[in-house]
């Protein structure tokens, strides 16, 4: 099979030692490689002449008159990559959208790669999932889908429901974006203004045979909410959509046919996405083959080979960033100072996904975020290390993975003349941790399962 190179790269910043640095890029890097999605695709797709096993599941693939692969998220192009090295030219055709940039060479020959916006929808996003709905909606008994689904997939696949343009759907998102909502939330609404997701991928292509492929971006791995499950039964109602909008008090910040059309679908007069029991889902298997669990464990794994204590504390850490920080450089600081929970050299490994509730002009995203408030609150602790990296190698609309901070970020802040609070108040993470050196970056890692938070305490 073709190997195709992840060109992700993870630099440590100048401040630390050449050994620290080390470390903690390898701990980095056996993250990433466990979730890669070419591997990932390999460990459940599996053909053995003419029958087709999935996570257990057998399939006859004579039984087919047409393939096609459908899909987007950050990792599709790997993914498509990887199923075509396994089925080859039985595959009919397939289209994946993919975040603008993260195209893997070779691309696959079969299966057309769409790049699009993210994580604000374009017309690219737009043309393309209007494709995938034409290639799957004349499909029949006899024909297979693969879908090919990760995180991005929602911004990725724009399909606004009738009565909605694009441009609506953009404002709805960034207004979400902006307030702090979880992505369960963000999600919940974007299923009832598109004509994709929330199960309706599924609707489109039945009475097809689905196999969907997904990469988990989502705390928990809920298949309704990963790129707000095209192919899942959606748990979620117009209720719920309206309900979002009511908790942020977004009425008079979102567009009026979004409004409308939360207020026809709760009084029925449009149908709701398909539930669980709808016969939709009879012929669809939904396999998780990578999750931000998966890429805790190869990291704890690998901070032990190194000679740390490492322990896997959690992966459904969610919260407001700056608040969750506070609790990081806790367990920091207790490690240090009386040994607990263990005694160092150590890592402890936190995974989930925080948000941030926008107030100020800066420029950032949740992991930068959660770094300098992180390092605020470790100021002086020199032993500390927080990492904060999410795993599709962007955090919010900037170039940084995250951060490295330590017990001296802020020291090295005032000699420089900047105020760790200033930049905090004003949202502006990016620019304050680069001035020290302390970004993350690793470019795009072509995956994408969250978050990680690791906290290094080295030796006194």
């Amino acid at each position: 099979m073709a190997e195709r190179e992840n060109k992700a790269v993870i630099k440590a910043p100048l401040h630390l030692s050449e050994d620290k640095g080390a470390i903690i890029e390898a701990v980095i890097k056996a993250a990433l490689k466990a979730v890669d999605p070419t591997e990932a695709v390999r460990r459940v797709l599996h053909r053995e002449d003419d029958v087709l096993e999935v996570a257990g599941k057998r399939y006859d693939l004579n039984r087919f008159h047409r393939i096609v692969v459908v899909g987007g998220g950050k990792a599709g192009s790997p993914m498509a990559a990887a199923v075509e090295e396994i089925l080859g030219d039985r595959i009919t055709k397939g289209l994946v959208n993919v975040k603008e940039g993260y195209v893997l060479e070779p691309a696959p020959k079969r299966i057309g790669i769409n790049q699009a916006g993210h994580p604000t929808p374009n017309e690219a996003g737009l043309e393309g999932a209007r494709r995938i709905i034409e290639i799957v909606s004349p499909l029949g008994e006899d024909d297979l889908v693969i879908a090919l689904i990760s995180g991005g997939g929602s911004a990725l696949m724009p399909l606004p429901a009738e009565g909605i343009t694009l441009a609506d759907k953009k404002a709805v998102t960034d207004v979400l974006l902006r307030c702090g909502a979880t992505i369960n939330e963000i999600n919940a609404v974007r299923k009832h203004i598109s004509a994709l997701k929330g199960g309706q991928l599924a609707r489109a292509a039945y009475p097809a045979t689905v196999i969907s492929l997904i990469l988990s971006d989502v705390v928990g791995s809920p298949l309704d909410t990963i790129a707000s499950g095209p192919t899942a039964p959606d748990t979620t109602t117009f209720a719920d959509a309206w309900a979002v909008l009511e908790k942020y008090e977004l009425f008079d910040d979102v567009p009026e046919s979004v409004i409308r059309r939360l207020r026809r679908g709760l009084a029925g007069e449009i149908p709701e996405t398909p539930k669980p029991g709808d016969p939709v889902f009879d012929r669809v298997q939904n396999v998780v083959i990578a999750d931000n669990r998966i890429a805790a464990l190869a990291a704890k794994e690998e901070a032990e080979r190194h000679g740390f204590t490492a322990m896997l504390l959690t992966t459904y850490l969610e919260g407001e960033a700056r608040e969750v920080a506070k609790a990081v450089a806790a367990l920091g600081k207790g490690v240090a100072a009386n040994g607990d929970p263990v005694s160092p050299p150590a890592c402890l490994i936190l995974g989930g996904e925080t948000t941030v509730t926008i107030t100020g002009r800066g420029r950032g995203g949740r992991n930068q975020e959660l770094g300098l408030a992180a390092a605020i609150a470790l100021d002086g602790w020199e032993n500390v290390t927080v990492v904060t990296l999410a795993t599709d190698g962007t955090d919010g609309p900037t170039d940084a993975a995250g951060a490295i901070i330590d017990g001296t970020t802020v020291r090295r802040a005032q000699e420089k003349g900047l105020s760790p609070l200033a930049y905090l108040r004003d949202n502006d993470s990016y620019h304050f941790l680069q001035a020290l050196g302390d970004l993350l970056i690793t470019g795009p890692t072509n995956t994408n399962v969250n978050d990680l938070i690791f906290v290094f305490v080295f030796p006194g």
